[in-house]
């Protein structure tokens, strides 16, 4: 048996609903809630740049240099929470918190190979696979704080290339979903945020 056996795992594509879909399930099942995106800012500040080489790299670019002047596809490759930078202080953050009662962790730090370790049950992590109309939709309602891209001297290309990102990262989670052999939903719109955590539940195994 995992220490990790009272967390569940929903990681995504940015844009997905993994937040709304686990504060939902953490409502319903009275879950603890852990966002590996607010968590972002305390990880960078604890890795050292030999931990984190990507981390550092991506510090030192201005705005323009990260979102406006790299192709996507480049932007995928370095970007280091894509390519598991700081995963084992999330594991770190898990452990330390109590186990009384059921975690659910999300975002998109969540990648298959990073998670499968800890599983004891493969169907207790699921990712949201946003397709891209969903995705743009989704970025479209975001509020000026989050709309990191208006801070970039080409507001537009920086978040047609963010979205491009974005495209590339979903996809890839899709193969190593299919290669590691963890469940995947699809996010097209068609569906309840009430519908999605149902579903969600059951795949976890919850039950009121």
């Amino acid at each position: 048996m995992s220490s990790l056996d009272h967390v569940r795992w929903l990681g995504g594509g940015s844009g997905a609903g993994k937040s709304t879909v686990a504060q939902a399930l953490a409502d319903r099942f009275g879950a603890r809630l852990y966002s590996t995106d607010a968590m972002m800012g305390v990880h960078a500040d604890r890795l050292s740049p030999d931990a984190a080489p990507l981390l550092e790299r991506f510090r030192q670019l201005d705005m323009d240099e990260r979102w406006v002047q790299r192709d996507p596809t480049t932007m995928f490759q370095t970007f280091p929470w894509f390519q598991g930078e700081g995963f084992d202080l999330v594991v770190d953050d898990l452990r330390r918190l109590p186990s009384d009662r059921l975690i659910i962790v999300e975002g998109f730090r969540l990648l298959p190979r990073s998670v499968l370790p800890h599983l004891s049950d493969p169907r207790w992590a699921v990712w949201l696979l946003p397709t891209p109309a969903f995705r743009e939709a989704s970025f479209a309602k975001r509020g000026l704080a989050d709309a990191f891209w208006l801070n970039t001297r080409h507001p537009e290309r920086a978040l047609a290339n963010l979205l491009e990102r974005d495209r590339i990262f979903t996809n890839w989670l899709s193969r190593e979903a299919e290669r590691t052999g963890v469940s995947v939903l699809h996010v097209d719109g068609t569906r309840s945020i009430d519908s999605m955590a149902e579903d969600l539940a059951e795949r976890f195994g919850l039950s009121c």
